[in-house]
């Protein structure tokens, strides 16, 4: 996103509106008008759908690739190409009962980089795709993120990029249930090389008692995991 100076009147109404705090006030020509900080607006487009700028100032440039990635998992009322959908995700985990992609004994995950007020680099993503792929973790073939990386197997990204921002993107795969405590650990260990923040969502067949075998294991790691679920009435199951 862009701000015409020439336009601007420095109101100010825009700022708080940025879900990354990529615009502030600058001098121009000995008056205040508003600014992008274009390495770390992620393209969301909230500035400008808000419609708060009283002079029309604000505007979105055509956007080249690799920047464009920036609005397709920032910004969810544009299509992301590879999904066909709006956003940074696909039909996820948490609508297995319909999908039915996730097998008894084994644990669906979901490590959601980043949120509004921090973003995430791709960057710091691949930090955490490589250090995944290390175990052998199968990538959902149907996530965007998929698309960006050169070998599933080493979880690499392509090099032009890594130093993209977004408001979020999803690394999502699935594990065996015997398996999901070294991923747990892994996820622990690399939260500590990257800077930004994640959601660590967790998903599994509930059993025959009544348990969630995923909570277990998430306790014996030392997270703190918030039980919670989503039920389907029935009209989209196969």
């Amino acid at each position: 996103m862009k701000i015409d100076k020439d336009t601007c009147t420095g109101c100010g109404n825009c700022l708080p509106f940025c879900t990354v705090g990529a615009i502030s006030l600058v001098d121009w020509e000995g008056t205040e008008r508003g600014d992008v900080y274009q390495d770390l607006c992620v393209e969301c487009g909230v500035c400008l759908r808000a419609e708060i700028c009283p002079m029309d100032a604000i505007y979105r440039p055509d956007l080249g690739w690799p920047r464009l990635l920036r609005e397709h998992f920032s910004n969810p009322t544009t299509q992301h190409p590879v999904t066909a959908i709006g956003g940074r995700g696909t039909e996820e985990i948490k609508t297995n009962d319909v999908t039915d992609r996730l097998k008894p004994g084994y644990a669906g995950v979901a490590v959601e980089m980043g949120r509004p007020g921090v973003g995430s680099t791709l960057r710091d993503l691949e930090k955490v795709s490589m250090a995944l792929a290390k175990l052998g973790v199968g990538f959902e073939p149907e996530n965007p993120v998929l698309a960006l990386m050169v070998d599933q197997k080493t979880g690499k990204l392509k090099d032009e990029v890594l130093d993209e921002r977004v408001l979020s993107a999803i690394i999502e795969f699935s594990v065996e249930m015997d398996r999901l405590k070294d991923v747990l650990l892994v996820l622990k260990e690399v939260s500590t090389r990257i800077d930004t923040v994640f959601s660590l969502d967790l998903a599994s067949r509930v059993g025959e008692d009544g348990s969630i075998p995923t909570v277990r294991v998430a306790e014996e790691c030392g997270f703190t995991p918030r039980p919670n679920t989503k039920t389907n009435v029935g009209l989209g199951r196969r």
